[in-house]
């Protein structure tokens, strides 16, 4: 009777070793993890910068999640948008992999426009964070994706001579560290929030009293999305990020705008944002219980810190019917209807079928960039990349096309009010 109280209100891992391997997809630097809510498969974002789960329920799940609505809040999050209407429910079953809470609090909000999957290209559902990391363990294995979960009580540390520890402090449930950036020739020690949902390597607020400030070497860009609408701000890089021993050079970072953030630095303290694209380049030890985290470099430590070059942010936008071709074998036949394998006489019959392929659409694009000079435009649809059908690709791996290389060139065939055109451009390094 008490380990079943003891379940309910929090996660558990139920199996005899006590700890269990969940396997995870990583998409733009983001954990997209397998979530059971009331019996029903979902994904969701693993993120270390929200307190209750939120559920992305313009999806209309509700009746299939069986999810009772209790009462009505509003959430604030980045972005100059008003605050969002939130639903909030109680006693949601909870599964991930082993891991199991009976009575877990869950927040659904009915905005289409938050919407995390047309911007990865895969299904999500919704985002779960320190309600899953208060409870357990959790090492994220970024270069195999795979999390594991283990119950704090069971818990044993290795000895790790190429591991380094930090101390979080919390503030509203979310984790903070201290790190150290050298920018403009100084070394300035600052407090991060460490935030596994946002995809960039680096935010820092600007602010003239700690030195910290773009300086003339930047250009300005759209940063991502928050609760509350989209973040624009500037982007450049700094020396190094120092992560005691660890030191990351001339790593990305974004400087949001003061008006989009008004809300992230209620927290006086915080100097900025450690993110996704610092987080992957080590495999990390979240033990919120003794208020530490563990960072051990992996195989991903000394990738370049890439910038889009073209200038495009794309999204997925439905899909369409695509007409695909193959060949049937067709043998000769005689009059009287047999094969005429005499002669060898064979034909190869053209046979079509019509299936869905997703659509890729422009919903961002940097002024002055090589993309927006060629003529690209805003609610173009991508047809096809460097001649070969757009839908062949993910939208991560096009993505990816645009951070490759400066001088690279780029063929786009895109369509614009039912007219199909044709723009070729140079990727060019959006810093020089």
């Amino acid at each position: 009777m008490s380990f079943h109280n003891f379940s309910q209100n929090r996660f558990v891992v139920r199996n005899k070793t006590q700890s269990d391997k969940v396997k995870f997809k990583l998409i733009n630097n983001l954990i997209i993890v397998p979530v059971e809510i009331n019996g029903v498969g979902l994904s969701f974002l693993l993120d270390t910068g929200v307190t209750k789960p939120i559920l992305f329920n313009f999806l209309n799940v509700s009746d299939s999640l069986k999810i009772k609505h209790t009462d009505t809040i509003y959430l604030r999050g980045l972005g100059e948008g008003e605050q969002i209407m939130a639903h909030r429910s109680i006693n949601n079953v909870f599964k991930i992999g082993d891991a199991v809470k009976l009575n877990q609090d869950l927040y659904a909000i009915y905005d289409a426009n938050l919407n995390l999957a047309p911007k990865l290209g895969v299904p999500v559902h919704g985002i779960i964070g320190f309600d899953l990391l208060k409870d357990l363990v959790v090492e994220v294995n970024y270069s195999k994706q795979f999390l594991r979960l283990t119950n704090p009580e069971e818990y044993r540390y290795k000895t790790c001579r190429k591991c380094e520890e930090f101390n979080l402090e919390f503030y509203n449930n979310k984790p903070y560290m201290n790190a150290v950036v050298d920018l403009h020739e100084k070394s300035i020690p600052v407090k991060l929030l460490i935030d596994s949902g946002g995809s960039d390597a680096l935010w820092l607020f600007e602010d003239e009293e700690r030195g910290v400030d773009s300086g003339d070497y930047f250009f300005y860009d759209f940063l991502g999305h928050g609760l509350s609408g989209s973040v624009y701000g500037k982007r450049s890089k700094i020396e190094a990020l120092h992560l005691n021993r660890f030191v990351l050079q001339k790593p990305n970072v974004a400087y949001p705008d003061s008006l989009f953030i008004a809300h992230a630095k209620q927290h006086r303290e915080r100097a900025g944002s450690i993110s996704g694209n610092v987080l992957m380049r080590f495999d990390v030890v979240f033990d919120y219980g003794n208020a530490k985290i563990v960072l051990k470099k992996n195989g991903n430590f000394n990738d370049d810190f890439r910038y889009n070059k073209s200038g495009i942010e794309l999204a997925h936008d439905g899909v369409r019917l695509v007409r695909e071709s193959s060949s049937r074998v067709n043998l000769d036949k005689d009059k009287e209807g047999n094969n005429n394998l005499d002669g060898k006489q064979i034909y190869l019959e053209p046979t079509f079928k019509l299936v869905l392929k997703p659509v890729y659409a422009i919903v961002e694009l940097r002024e002055n960039s090589p993309a927006a000079i060629a003529g690209v435009q805003i609610n173009d649809i991508v047809l096809s990349v460097n001649g070969k059908p757009a839908h062949h690709f993910t939208l991560q791996k096009i993505m990816e096309m645009f951070y490759e290389d400066a001088g690279k060139h780029i063929r786009l065939k895109v369509e614009r009010n039912g007219v199909d055109l044709a723009f070729n451009f140079v990727l060019k390094n959006p810093l020089e």
